[in-house]
């Protein structure tokens, strides 16, 4: 393991990056090829701890071509849609073809400024320890940490509540009734597992329909197309994306999920991502699931819906986002 006090060959102390993740790995490499000495701290015992915690089914929704890090192509061999492992794969052989200095174990808990005028940072970690870099790139990513909401009746509810990031396969729902609270990407591909993986029913809380696009028409990927259209106007790609979309995907009305009024890019410059199909529309559609009105609120063991209605799901996954999770670590260093 590297000593992460500076050396007495390395009178400079390093730049530290928090997270062996994708970001933080790019950086690492980019400072690296640059002469710039670069400590990677990752509070997990591996590089990609994020992807290895993701459930089993996920591939990534843009191409391999498309995907791959700076100074190192994904091979063929993962195929155009990689998988969740083979994501892991890539991320640990990109730090063993860059030489990453890639420390595990060791969680930094808070960042300040150093008290001298040296531009010096002062990071706290785990194990007491006290490391001073010369410069610090936080790559801790968006999802750090899983966001419930704070539903009335949540703490009694008696059922089990679980956060779409501790889901991995279906195979605990098998005959269970199962309520999927949000339809962004992970909680519309989760459904669709659940209901192809066994569960007794499948229920997906909905309060804004979204954009749903498929992944790929005629072999074109829908990752192709916003790329091309980024710099257009934004009412022109809305229109464009509309009249797309009632050639590719069926009215899903009849079933609870109505086509959105706001224009897909429209929704895309307010953070609402399309949600890409991956089995979704045939579930829905095959009845396998069933969308109901959005959550407001527990009662024992039933769930309160915003149209009135309760439903005794024996499950509930809350697909409901996560925050960053910053306020501790960097405190009042930045606006958050």
């Amino acid at each position: 393991m590297t000593d992460l006090i500076a050396e007495p060959t390395h009178p400079e102390p390093p730049v530290y990056v928090i997270g062996a993740g994708p970001g933080g790995l790019a950086v690492a490499a980019e400072l690296g090829r640059r002469g710039v000495r670069t400590v990677v701290l990752e509070k997990a015992d591996a590089v990609g701890a994020s992807w290895r915690g993701h459930y089993d089914r996920l591939r990534l929704h843009t191409t391999r071509r498309l995907s791959g890090l700076p100074g190192l192509k994904m091979p063929r061999s993962f195929g155009r849609w990689v998988k969740r492992d083979d994501v892991v794969r890539y991320l640990e052989k990109y730090a063993e073809v860059h030489r990453l200095d890639v420390v595990t174990g060791v969680e930094v808990t808070r960042i300040e400024r150093g008290a001298d005028d040296a531009g010096r940072w002062v990071l706290y970690a785990s194990g007491g320890r006290r490391l001073v870099g010369r410069a610090v790139v936080v790559a801790t990513g968006y999802n750090h940490t899983a966001r419930i909401p704070d539903w009335p009746g949540v703490d009694a509810y008696e059922g089990e509540l679980g956060h779409a990031g501790a889901y991995r396969n279906p195979a605990p729902y098998a005959g269970k009734d199962v309520l999927v609270v949000g339809v962004g990407n992970t909680g519309a591909e989760i459904a669709a597992d659940l209901a192809e993986g066994g569960a007794g029913r499948v229920r997906l809380a909905v309060r804004t329909a979204p954009h749903i696009v498929r992944r790929s028409t005629a072999g074109w990927p829908a990752q192709r197309t916003a790329i091309l259209v980024r710099r257009l106007p934004v009412r022109l790609v809305d229109v464009a994306a509309r009249a797309m979309s009632r050639v590719a995907v069926p009215d899903l009305s009849a079933y609870g999920l109505a086509r959105p009024r706001a224009g897909l890019y429209s929704r895309v410059r307010e953070g609402a991502i399309p949600v890409q199909d991956v089995g979704l529309i045939a579930a829905v559609k095959s009845g396998r699931v069933e969308v109901v009105a959005a959550v407001e609120g527990f009662d024992g063991g039933e769930v309160v819906l915003a149209d009135g209605s309760r439903i005794a799901p024996e499950a509930v996954i809350a697909a409901t986002g996560y925050r960053r999770g910053l306020e501790g670590l960097v405190g009042e260093l930045v606006e958050l």
